[in-house]
């Protein structure tokens, strides 16, 4: 049996497993998801990222929206609302409320996130296993110009200030520059039970076309786990989240700014570098990079890599597991 160790953010990593499932049905599938975007909010530890891998794969997800639970209702949020309980700015729904509160009540009575996760899918089956990259706090921050909020929410202070990744990208809409992005807690973390030995025992790593910067970056900056990956000695390949020299979704381009490197899918194949990457998809687009990503020492083809459809998103991962088995040959 193959096994298949995947680094996963938010909703581009979920779904790209989606298709991996339908690409490699009888593979060994381990997920590391990135807890850099958890936050705590009306008491309760949310972990975006790992409900949104949790949901997807366990038939949850609102589609449309590629995060939250389907069917979803706000009446405890307007509630919370009516009380002038905020933030208003991050919606949390009825169902998913029930999610975070039973995660919030098993780690108050001591158990690990990594165990809670566990826990949580019980439920859902994802028909994966799903590890938090670390049951250490971290969370990623950015930095922000405090002038450049003047405009939008009346702040009159000088200077910048750090502020949570929720909150510059749910709340600000990534609408302002981001000058660092710092996954506080990281360099203190270690690596969630399970995580060092998946990807020692892993056939192949696989980097989806997830944030390289506040998704798969942040799962790397846990010690020890890029040193794991490099020192693996398998396949390790990525899927470009960069198309056309901008971001498939969200606002990859302002974090990608604020690490100094450009956006394009050649630019994040070499921010990885060819000690950790050794194959590399980018889009029929940008055909044109492949030979100077292939001049950076790693591997590099271009074949469509639009998630427009589960065939297509499956024809990505089908591609991405080729391309191990030639570096591996």
């Amino acid at each position: 049996m193959q096994r298949i160790v995947v680094l996963a953010g938010g909703i581009g990593g979920a779904r790209f497993l989606r298709g991996l499932k339908s690409a490699a049905p009888d593979a060994d599938i381990t997920v590391i998801g990135n807890t850099g975007d958890d936050i705590h909010l009306f008491g309760l530890k949310v972990c975006p990222d790992l409900d949104t891998v949790m949901y997807t794969l366990g038939g949850g997800i609102d589609e449309e929206k590629g995060w939250g639970r389907d069917g979803e209702s706000f009446a405890v949020k307007e509630e919370l609302a009516a009380y002038g309980v905020g933030p208003q700015w991050f919606g949390l729904g009825d169902r998913d409320f029930a999610t975070h509160i039973v995660r919030t009540q098993m780690m108050g009575a001591g158990y690990p996130l990594s165990a809670v996760t566990e826990a949580l899918c019980a439920r859902w089956q994802p028909g994966v296993r799903l590890l938090p990259m670390t049951d250490d706090r971290v969370e990623t921050h950015v930095l922000i110009d405090t002038a450049d909020l003047a405009g939008s929410d009346g702040a009159e202070e000088q200077g910048r200030k750090a502020v949570h990744f929720q909150e510059y990208w749910v709340r600000l809409r990534a609408s302002v520059d981001a000058h660092a992005v710092v996954p506080v807690g990281a360099d203190t973390a270690k690596p969630a039970p399970g995580v060092l030995e998946a990807i020692a025992e892993a056939d192949v790593v696989l980097f989806p076309p997830s944030n390289p910067v506040v998704s798969v970056g942040t799962i790397l900056a846990v010690p020890g786990i890029r040193e794991a990956i490099a020192e693996a000695g398998v396949p390790v390949v990525g899927l470009s989240p960069i198309v056309g020299d901008a971001p498939v979704r969200g606002m990859a381009d302002k974090v990608l700014a604020a690490v100094g490197v450009e956006t394009s899918a050649a630019a994040v194949a070499r921010h990885y570098g060819s000690g950790l990457l050794d194959g590399w998809l980018v889009d029929e687009t940008d055909a044109g990079a492949v030979a100077g990503v292939e001049e950076a020492g790693i591997r590099c083809r271009a074949v469509p890599l639009m998630m427009t459809d589960a065939e297509a998103t499956a024809r990505m991962a089908r591609e991405a597991l080729r391309m191990a088995e030639e570096v591996r040959a």
